[in-house]
């Protein structure tokens, strides 16, 4: 499904790092801030989600929505991580199928209010296309954290926030930073308000 393009040593990889973090439209974060503001400004929910590393970002990013972000405001950031319910993710897994692991939890959940951010290294994982497919059906915002040539889940968001590499771990180390970068200009924008 993906591969990793062989390193001489650290200093190479960091370059690859430093190389295409350049490529990337910093403009593109500044959406995502104000794709969440305007959530929680209509008192939305945010869904996160991912598989594996995806997975443990996805995580990240919620809890730095429920606790960083929060901190002091009078009405807090809903954030959800989907990945996060090992429970329901195994049930469903089980008894329907693994590509349905977010979208049967989104069902219960998402409406138009909401956001929807799906995480995916190669931008094709099924799970995360079919969740973000029917948060569109639903009416919410979605954006897309993905790598390599950005997938199917690319071109299902309203928003993609792009790492362009052939490398997994690049791109997951690009959207750690991406959300750091989101972070950072969120909490500038609600101090201000």
């Amino acid at each position: 499904m993906w591969a990793t393009n062989t390193m001489n040593g650290g200093a190479e990889y960091l370059a690859r790092v430093q190389a295409t973090l350049a490529k990337v439209d910093v403009g593109r974060i500044e959406q995502f801030v104000q794709l969440i503001l305007d959530t929680h400004a209509r008192d939305g929910t945010i869904y996160v989600f991912g598989n594996g590393g995806s997975a443990a970002t996805a995580s990240h990013l919620a809890g730095d929505l429920a606790k960083d972000a929060s901190l002091g405001l009078q009405r807090r950031i809903k954030a959800i991580c989907l990945s996060d319910n090992q429970t329901a993710m195994l049930a469903i897994a089980n008894d329907i199928s693994y590509e349905d692991i977010f979208v049967e939890r989104l069902r219960n959940l998402i409406g138009k209010n909401d956001l929807a951010v799906g995480i995916s290294g190669s931008g094709n994982s099924r799970n995360v296309a079919k969740a973000l497919e029917h948060a569109n059906s639903a009416g919410a915002t979605t954006v897309a954290f993905c790598g390599f040539d950005g997938g199917k889940i690319r071109d299902i968001a309203s928003l993609a926030l792009h790492a362009p590499v052939l490398d997994m771990e690049v791109s997951e180390d690009l959207h750690l930073i991406f959300w750091h970068c989101a972070k950072k200009l969120l909490m500038d924008r609600l101090k201000k308000s």
